[in-house]
C-alpha cells in the first residue's frame, strides 16, 4: 500500500473501490481544460506521462500536459508500486505493473467517458467554512510563523471549502468539484483493505443523491472531493494522546517518554471506519449546502499555463535583494519519525535538527548514501537522514523536474495545481501571492484562487521557512530545503503574470520516463489451489437463516488470489435480493464498492496456494424485508498459468426490519 510507508502493510481486500473522475470544460472559443481526480495517494508523473501519450494517440493535439490536470485525493489506503522513483516504491517491493496499468488505464477510461458526454451548460462557484473536519497535527510548527501573519486567520488549518457546480442549460446538475484541506488518513496504518478514505466516501455519498437507483461508480453524475493545502491538516479530530499513560505528550516531538509510537492521534469515531464515515459525512453535508445555494455563475474564457522547472536547482530571489538556491532532495530524521497520524521508526523523533542526530544512525546513513557537505549546509537546520537527490542507484530516488500549472475558469476562478503537499500557511501565502498578481494588473474582479494539491506529480511536503526551522515531520519531508515555498511562490507568480499578460512561457525541461529502469521484488501470483477435499467456491461458512437490519452477515468461501483479475468496472462480490411477485429475479443491491460491504482475502497456505475469502455485509437500517444471498466472483490460476473464472453463491437468508 502507499501512504504510510510501512513494510508489511499489504492489501488483502476491499473496503471501498477506487475511482478516477473527470470533468472537461470547454469555453465558447473552443479552449478546453480537463480536471481529473484519482482515488490514490498521489499522482505519479509517469502516470500523467502515460495518460498524455494515450490521449495524443486518440485525440491528437486536443489534450496535453498544459490543459490536463490530474490530482489525487491522498488516500493512504490505496495500492503502491506505481511511482517511477525508488523512494515511493521501496516499501511496496518495487514497481508493480498491475497497479500502474490499472491507474493509468482507469484515468484514460474516465477521460473518454467525459469526452463523449460533453454538453452545453453553466458553471457556478461558491465557498464556505467547514470548521470541524480537521485539526492541525503540527501546531508547534504553525506557531513559529509570524504572529502578525497568524493573527490574520481565525484557525490554524484551512477551513474553506470551495465548490464548483456544473449544470446543463435547464439547471439539471451534471457534476461537482470541491476543494477542502484534510488528510486521507481516517483509515489508519493497521488497515489492509483498499479504501478511498473520507474524500472517496464523500464522493460516493454525493453521487448517490444524483444517480438514484445506480450502484456506486455508475450513473452520469460525478462528484469530485478534491484535495487542497492539507499538509498539516489531520482528520483525527480527537487529537493525539499518550496511549500508554494518557498523560500529555511533548509539544515539539510528539513523543511520550521519548517514544513516538506511543503518541497517536485518533479520529472522532469509535474506530477507523466510523471516523472515516464521520469526516466524509461532514464534507458531504457541507458540499450539499454549497451546491444548493451555488448561484455565482462564472463568465469568461478558459486560460491555462504550464511549465516544468528543476526544483532541485531553482534560483530564489529574496526580499533582501539576495538570491539563494533550492537544494537537491533530502529527507530529515523527522521524516523517519512519522506523524501522530502514522508513526514511523521508533528510533527517530520529530523536531530533530542538525547537531541532534543519533550518532549510530548517522553511521548507518553514511553506509546507504553519505550526504555531501554542500547538501548538509543547504538543507540546514534539517538533520539529513536520506540525501535522496544524491542517491542514483539503481536509478533516481526522487524527482528533480516538477510540473507547475495555473488554470483560469472564467474571469474570477484560478486553480493552482501543486505537485506536493502544502501546509496550511504555505497554501495561504501562495494563494495571496497569486491573487496579488491579478490585483496588480488591473483585474477589477476579485480573483478566487483554489489549490489543487498532489497534482501532476508528487514531491512530498512544502512548509513555510519558519515551519521548516522546527523540523517536525512536514519540515523534515520538505525535500528541496528551507526555500522550497519561496521557490514555488516565485514560480507561480511568474505563471500568473504571464497568464494576465497573455504571454507565453517556455515549456521547461522534459520530465523523465524511467519505466525501462524499474525493478521489482513482487513475483505476482504463482498458482492457486483449493484446500484438500474442496473446490473453488465452496462455502465454508454459510450465513444464518435470518438477520435483523443493523446486524452483520459474514460468509466464507474457498477462494483464489484476487490479483488474477482486478475486476475493473466489475466486482468481486454482490449482495442480491429476490424480487418476488415482480419478475422473480435476483437484483444486485450492493457490490464491493458499497460502504456496507467488505471483501477480505487471505492465503491460508502459501506453499500450496490455498486461499479463503470472507464477504461481509453490514445490513443497512431501512433494508427492505426479503430473501437475500451473497455471490462471490473469483479467478484461479493453475500451475501452468491458465486463469479460469468461477463464482459461488451462498444459501438464501432472510432480512427483517427491527
Amino acid at each position: 500500500m502507499m501512504g504510510y510507508g510501512m513494510l508489511g502493510q499489504d492489501t488483502n481486500g476491499i473496503h471501498l473501490r477506487l475511482y478516477s473522475r473527470t470533468v472537461i470544460m470547454v469555453d465558447n472559443k473552443g479552449n478546453r481544460f480537463m480536471y481529473i481526480s484519482c482515488d490514490i495517494q498521489g499522482v505519479a508523473d509517469i502516470v500523467k506521462i502515460k495518460v498524455i501519450m494515450a490521449l495524443k494517440a486518440k485525440y491528437g493535439d486536443l489534450y496535453g500536459h498544459d490543459n490536463v490536470l490530474i490530482s489525487a485525493i491522498h488516500t493512504h489506503s490505496g495500492p503502491g508500486g506505481y511511482y517511477q522513483y525508488l523512494l515511493y516504491i521501496f516499501t511496496a517491493g518495487g514497481f508493480i505493473n498491475d497497479s500502474f496499468d490499472a491507474i493509468a488505464n482507469g484515468v484514460v477510461k474516465s477521460i473518454d467517458m467525459a469526452h463523449n458526454s460533453l454538453q452545453t451548460g453553466y458553471i457556478y462557484w461558491n465557498s464556505g467554512e467547514l470548521i470541524d473536519s480537521s485539526i492541525n497535527r503540527s501546531p508547534a510548527s504553525y506557531d513559529n510563523n509570524p504572529k502578525e501573519e497568524r493573527d490574520q486567520y481565525k484557525y490554524n488549518t484551512d477551513k474553506t471549502m470551495n465548490s464548483m457546480k456544473f449544470t446543463d442549460l435547464n439547471g439539471r446538475p451534471l457534476a461537482l468539484i470541491n476543494w477542502h484541506a484534510v488528510h486521507g488518513v481516517s483509515m489508519n496504518n493497521t488497515n489492509h483493505l483498499i479504501s478511498s478514505d473520507n474524500k472517496g466516501y464523500a464522493s460516493l455519498l454525493f453521487e448517490a443523491d444524483y444517480n438514484p437507483g445506480n450502484l456506486p461508480g455508475k450513473g452520469p453524475f460525478v462528484a469530485i472531493f478534491s484535495q487542497s493545502n492539507e499538509g498539516d491538516s489531520s482528520p483525527n479530530t480527537a487529537g493525539p494522546r499518550c496511549i500508554d499513560t494518557g498523560l500529555p505528550f511533548d509539544y515539539i516531538t510528539s513523543t511520550c517518554n521519548g517514544q513516538n509510537d506511543k503518541c497517536i492521534a485518533f479520529g472522532p469515531g469509535k474506530d477507523m471506519f466510523d471516523s472515516t464515515s464521520i469526516i466524509a459525512n461532514k464534507q458531504y453535508q457541507k458540499a450539499k449546502e454549497l451546491f444548493a445555494s451555488n448561484d455565482h455563475k462564472l463568465r469568461g474564457s478558459i486560460q491555462y499555463i504550464y511549465q516544468t522547472v528543476n526544483m532541485s536547482d531553482y534560483t530564489v530571489n529574496l526580499a533582501t535583494n539576495t538570491s539563494v538556491k533550492t537544494c537537491k532532495p533530502a529527507l530529515g530524521y523527522s521524516f523517519g519519525a512519522g506523524t501522530t497520524d502514522g508513526e514511523g521508526f521508533t528510533a527517530f523523533t520529530q523536531g530533530t535538527v542538525k547537531g541532534q542526530e543519533p550518532v549510530l544512525w548517522n553511521l548507518v546513513r553514511d553506509l546507504i548514501g553519505k550526504p555531501s557537505n554542500e547538501q548538509i549546509d543547504c538543507q540546514k537546520p534539517k538533520a539529513v537522514l536520506l540525501s535522496i537527490g544524491e542517491m542514483k542507484f539503481p536509478y533516481d530516488w526522487s524527482p528533480d523536474i516538477l510540473p507547475t500549472q495555473l488554470i483560469r475558469i472564467g474571469n474570477d476562478v484560478v486553480i493552482a495545481a501543486i505537485p506536493g503537499e502544502l501546509t496550511t500557511m504555505a497554501g495561504r501565502r501562495l494563494r495571496t501571492a497569486i491573487e496579488n498578481v491579478f490585483a496588480a494588473n488591473g483585474q477589477q474582479q476579485q480573483v478566487r484562487v483554489t489549490i489543487a494539491g498532489l497534482a501532476n506529480s508528487y514531491s512530498n511536503y512544502v512548509t513555510t521557512s519558519e515551519e521548516y526551522q522546527i523540523q517536525r515531520y512536514e519540515g523534515g519531508s520538505t525535500m528541496y530545503g528551507p526555500h522550497t515555498l519561496q521557490a514555488y511562490i516565485q514560480q507561480y507568480v511568474t505563471l500568473a503574470t504571464n497568464m494576465v499578460k497573455q504571454t507565453g512561457l517556455a515549456p521547461g525541461p522534459e520530465m523523465p520516463n524511467l519505466l525501462s529502469k524499474q525493478i521489482t521484488a513482487n513475483v505476482g501470483v504463482i498458482f492457486d489451489a483449493p484446500k484438500l477435499f474442496n473446490k473453488f467456491g465452496d462455502v465454508l461458512v454459510q450465513p444464518q437463516s435470518t438477520y435483523r437490519t443493523g446486524s452483520q452477515v459474514k460468509v466464507t468461501f474457498v477462494g483464489a488470489h484476487p490479483r488474477n483479475n482486478l475486476k475493473l468496472e466489475s466486482t468481486y462480490l454482490t449482495v442480491e435480493r429476490f424480487k418476488q411477485n415482480t419478475d422473480n429475479q435476483w437484483q444486485v443491491i450492493a457490490t464491493d464498492a458499497n460502504w456496507e460491504t467488505k471483501f477480505m482475502w487471505r492465503r491460508t497456505n502459501v506453499l500450496l496456494g490455498n486461499s479463503e475469502v470472507d464477504i461481509i455485509w453490514d445490513i443497512p437500517v431501512g433494508t427492505p424485508n426479503g430473501n437475500y444471498r451473497i455471490v462471490y466472483f473469483g479467478d484461479y490460476k493453475n500451475i501452468i498459468g491458465k486463469i479460469t473464472p468461477f463464482h459461488a453463491i451462498s444459501q438464501t437468508f432472510q432480512v427483517m426490519n427491527g
